[in-house]
């Protein structure tokens, strides 16, 4: 029996795979980036590691405010798609474009506000000094990374995922060789150090960019799109529509981001050695984490079609089949993150007091694989049904009101340092995903029912 029940899912594995695969390269060419950069910066010096370690902690809060906004177009270009209203997606191109051009304005203004704070925070003074205009770099860069993520939501939205994936990668090419440059000093440039990451960052972004809007323009298929925009016609109704959908998307993400940021701020209290091997545990955990992203937006993509197009069996079956498969994956990366836990912290640093304490650390990454992979995953598939809110309340309750107290509550007040605040990840991980699937399974009979 159970054999025959993963056979009917077989014809849903391919279908998925076909779409996730583009997004799965491309996340996995950013994640590419995001190693090359701390192994680079790691072989400068344990203080530059904990450095970037501090200044990504802050800043991928507010870059995953912005990231989640943009993810609300493609449900809903999905959704029209489905329903071959090429005029409603237009119209979902055009009030993101300004939506996120907006957001991300004032995001850069905020987030730069906030590297005046850092100096208030608990962490070394020598790592503060070299976080701050690290950290300016990569705030900066988000105003052409929102708008690159803007175009690429739309089109993904429209089942074509490999644009995005072209363009990422040659980016990061880019990204690498300029690392390679400007943090060591090559080709009779200064060696910038971790300053050479920042500038790398923003040039490859600013590149992405203009790349993508390029595309869209030469390639008839999506100019289109543009021709059917009227500017005279800014809907308020529809730029709400996409914040209602894309602020609750930021906001699930912004919860997970900040019970990771502040588990990195937390490792910074118990020295610069514990918060470099916290930076190496989290980076290789990331390398699995992101390709189970990639599979959630396809994921989101097949279930957001499925939903426009009123086929609510192959609708849940493309949120189950994606979890089957993230499951399988994650399991295999679990083992292996454990069976090379001593090799993998070499990649970063040499120091040997970093390296034992993150292969510690790599135990707990291992645990909580299966965990992470579910849960983003079934994200995926709810935001596929536009089902944003309860997603956030569900996320607001597993991540933050339980998982940051029982960080401190297991790192600190019972003594376990950096396994009791690694422990705490894992178990709030686990239960939001057993949270998510049951979300799922309940709003896809509620679907069906239309109500």
């Amino acid at each position: 029996m159970l054999i025959n029940y993963f056979k009917s899912y077989l014809p849903f594995y391919r279908r998925n795979l076909n779409v996730a695969i583009p997004v799965v390269l491309s996340q996995a060419g950013q994640m590419t980036v995001q190693l090359a950069d701390n192994m680079m910066v790691g072989h400068v010096g344990v203080s530059e590691l904990a450095a970037a370690s501090f200044a990504n902690s802050i800043y991928i809060v507010g870059f995953v405010l912005g990231l989640g906004l943009t993810f609300g177009a493609t449900p809903l270009v999905g959704s029209a798609f489905g329903q071959k209203n090429f005029k409603e997606a237009a119209t979902v191109l055009q009030h993101s474009f300004l939506g996120n051009g907006m957001v991300s304005l004032i995001l850069v203004a905020t987030m730069w506000a906030v590297s005046w704070l850092m100096p208030y925070m608990g962490q070394p003074e020598a790592v503060v000094e070299l976080a701050v205009p690290y950290y300016r770099l990569l705030v900066i860069s988000i105003v052409p990374f929102m708008l690159f993520f803007t175009g690429k939501q739309f089109i993904e939205g429209l089942g074509n995922t490999s644009m995005a994936m072209k363009i990422t990668l040659a980016a990061n090419v880019v990204n690498i060789g300029l690392n390679y440059i400007w943090i060591y000093g090559k080709l009779g440039f200064p060696a910038y150090g971790l300053n050479g990451a920042g500038y790398a960052t923003l040039t490859a972004r600013s590149l992405m960019a203009i790349g993508f809007t390029l595309f869209m323009l030469r390639q008839p298929h999506f100019r289109r799109y543009f021709y059917l925009i009227d500017p005279r016609q800014i809907s308020l109704k529809h730029i709400s529509l996409f914040f209602r959908i894309g602020m609750p998307i930021g906001l699930q993400m912004l919860a997970e981001v900040t019970l990771f940021s502040l588990a990195a701020v937390m490792m910074g209290w118990l020295g610069e050695v514990p918060l470099a091997a916290h930076q190496i545990g989290i980076q290789v955990s990331m390398v699995s984490f992101m390709i189970a992203t990639g599979v959630a937006s396809g994921t989101t993509i097949r279930v957001s079609q499925q939903l426009g197009a009123r086929n609510y069996e192959e609708m849940q079956k493309a949120g189950l089949a994606s979890l089957h498969m993230i499951i399988a994956f994650m399991t295999t990366t679990a083992l292996l993150f454990f069976a090379f836990r001593y090799q993998l912290p070499y990649l970063f640093t040499n120091n040997p007091e970093v390296v034992d304490t993150a292969a510690y650390l790599l135990i707990f990454s291992a645990l909580f694989q299966i965990f992470d992979g579910s849960q983003v995953v079934l994200l995926g598939s709810l935001r596929g049904l536009a089902d944003v809110n309860k997603a956030f309340q569900l996320a607001l309750v597993t991540y933050l009101i339980m998982g940051v107290p029982l960080m401190y509550l297991l790192g600190f007040v019972f003594d376990m340092g950096g396994a009791g605040v690694w422990s705490a990840l894992a178990l709030s991980l686990a239960v939001a995903a057993v949270f998510f699937f049951f979300r799922f399974k309940r709003k896809c009979r509620i679907v069906e029912k239309g109500l």
